[in-house]
């Protein structure tokens, strides 16, 4: 039986089926571990066939080279519950610079943890050298997350500086066995999350892991464990430490997926998402209402998903901002008395920047959620010239799509005027006044922007003259 141990922490480890005080376990150091629990071929379902060729040619390459290599992780996880993988990663004893002198197309990347992104056909394969322990001499901040982990080790070191049971599993190419040191079979034949060693030390080192609970969960349909689970409140604020353009990345994760709704619903339940979004969470407590539209828009993007049809985070990050946005607006035109245009744009660059603070939006992406916010008043100015204008905008598309929306999710005058473009839009303008129907545009499906017409008078324009006045 194989045993499990990791560095110091005030819960207790299991040994099998004995269990040992984390006493007996020197400050980050390990007790010594020397044999896995391997699950051979003939009893577990991965084959090579399900694996991408790439990572094979990359797996094979290390072992033919003399180093030990295994696919790791998500893989193996997803494989093992019966999901096809997104990707796969690779950990070896090959160190960085090794494995970049055995791969034309490898480039080295990551400052806190050097990894190696090797390049096949399409694929991009994540391969990292087996971590050492955690010791002392790791840097970390005030608060317990390290900062500088460029140290490594051996395999039983690597599986035991996994996060989660189930992510601690390795298939050897060599006899094509599965690898288990944390006991993440027994973990995943109980549809169980669990964190390797003491969870708050855990969460501490990387609060990220808060999000990655949450999303792997609601991915393969487990549950967390209760002494997983039990932290997350009291440690919702460490995510503040985070990088901001890393939590972009992981809320990317967390909702343009099929399980969105779930996500949002698990970072609420944990208080984690007032910590990724706080003035959300502030206009929606204040105002005692819920979060209908955005449970709406991330229901409509798994939908969108699940039937491969295009996302934008543009229009998700429209929705996830629109209550603070909409309750500032309301404060500097109806409150204060500034002019409609100019309150939009003030209420729109205080609400980025508050929100900037916590996670990144590229401007790519802000710049078109802006663009949406700005337009939804211009819905409600349905005189002719003013409609056919608004219905050959490069973004009315996008800004109709937020309407029904906010329709859908019950906004007072919403439905009306959502019911009103729809029809314009099809050139059934029997709401419309008598004589002034607006007509659909022309040429211009998906919200394209309108032809420019070619200016005449252009060479007389270059050499200095006007045509007119010639």
């Amino acid at each position: 039986m194989q045993c499990v141990a990791y560095y110091r922490g005030h819960s207790r480890f299991r040994i099998g089926e004995k269990r040992i005080s984390a006493k007996l376990i020197t400050k980050f150091r390990y007790y010594t571990i020397t044999e896995p629990n391997r699950i051979p071929r003939e009893q577990h379902p991965i084959s090579r066939a399900k694996i991408s060729p790439g990572a094979l040619k990359v797996l094979y390459a290390l072992k033919d080279a003399g180093y030990e290599a295994y696919m790791v992780g998500g893989g193996v996880r997803d494989l093992l519950a019966g999901i096809e993988p997104k990707d796969f990663d690779i950990a070896t004893s090959a160190h960085p610079d090794e494995i970049k002198r055995l791969f034309r197309s490898c480039r080295l990347v990551g400052r806190r943890f050097m990894i190696a992104h090797i390049r096949s056909g399409d694929e991009v394969l994540e391969v990292t050298t087996f971590r050492g322990a955690i010791t002392d001499n790791h840097e970390r901040d005030e608060t317990g997350r390290i900062l500088s982990d460029n140290v490594y080790g051996t395999l039983e070191e690597d599986a035991f500086r996994r996060d989660f049971t189930i992510n601690a599993l390795y298939y050897d190419i060599r006899d094509f066995s599965i690898v288990d040191f944390a006991g993440g079979i027994d973990d995943l034949n109980r549809s169980s999350l669990r964190l390797i060693g003491d969870p708050e030390l855990r969460y501490r080192e990387d609060p990220v892991r808060m999000l990655r609970a949450i999303r792997i969960a609601n991915k393969l349909g487990f549950t967390i464990s209760p002494e997983t689970a039990e932290p997350l409140p009291r440690l919702a604020a460490l995510l503040r430490e985070i990088p901001p353009a890393r939590l972009f990345d992981e809320i990317l994760k967390l909702f343009l997926s099929r399980d969105a709704v779930a996500n949002f619903d698990g970072l609420r339940a944990y208080g984690l998402f007032g910590e990724l979004f706080p003035g959300t969470e502030a206009a929606v407590s204040a105002a005692k209402r819920d979060l209908e539209l955005v449970r709406i828009a991330l229901a409509n993007t798994a939908a969108r998903i699940a039937r491969e049809a295009t996302v934008t985070p543009a229009f998700l990050y429209g929705a996830l901002l629109w209550p603070p946005y909409a309750d500032r607006v309301y404060e500097l035109e109806v409150e204060q008395g500034h002019p409609e245009a100019a309150a939009q744009v003030q209420a729109a660059e205080e609400i980025l920047a508050q929100q900037q603070r916590r996670i990144a939006i590229p401007k790519r992406f802000s710049l078109p959620m802006r663009e949406i916010w700005t337009l939804q008043p211009r819905f409600e100015d349905r005189r002719p010239g003013r409609a056919k204008r608004l219905l050959t905008h490069p973004r009315f598309r996008a800004a109709y799509d937020f309407l029904l929306l906010r329709a859908e999710a019950g906004e007072p005058g919403c439905a009306e005027l959502a019911d009103w473009w729809t029809k314009a839009q099809t050139g059934v303008f029997a709401a419309l006044p008598a004589g002034e129907a607006a007509p659909a545009p022309k040429g211009n499906e998906g919200g394209a922007a309108p032809k420019k017409r070619r200016r005449r008078g252009g060479r007389n324009r270059r050499n200095g003259s006007d045509a007119a006045g010639a």
